[in-house]
């Protein structure tokens, strides 16, 4: 079972993204007063909980309480902002994103298998 990591700061998500050249980045773009986005984490937690690609970091940021390392994100990934999101980075590029319902345990597994 694989866990996600939650970062916090801009220098947390540099070294991710830094880290994306070996070893492929998904981070969930979470919002803690949103409905939509609490069934986005239930979904990821499932995908995780199950046969999750272990060539993989996961990693969460809430869009609140971390407003500068999700606004970096956007920047950095030229991913306009949606939340909640998921964004797959290898190689500091981002290969996918995805937003909203579209977030599910099936939708990750057939993209990250």
């Amino acid at each position: 079972m694989a866990t996600w990591k939650e970062i916090t700061t801009a220098e947390e998500w540099e070294q991710a993204l830094e880290n994306s050249g070996t070893k492929g980045v998904v981070v969930l773009k979470h919002s803690t007063r949103c409905p939509v986005s609490t069934n986005a984490l239930q979904e990821y937690d499932a995908y995780l909980g199950k046969t999750p690609n272990t060539d993989v970091d996961y990693l969460l940021v809430k869009v609140i309480e971390s407003r500068p390392v999700s606004n970096q994100i956007a920047e950095t990934t030229g991913v306009t902002h949606a939340s909640p999101q998921v964004l797959y980075v290898k190689n500091k590029e981002t290969v996918w994103n995805t937003s909203h319902w579209a977030i599910t345990e099936e939708h990750l597994h057939a993209v990250l298998s």
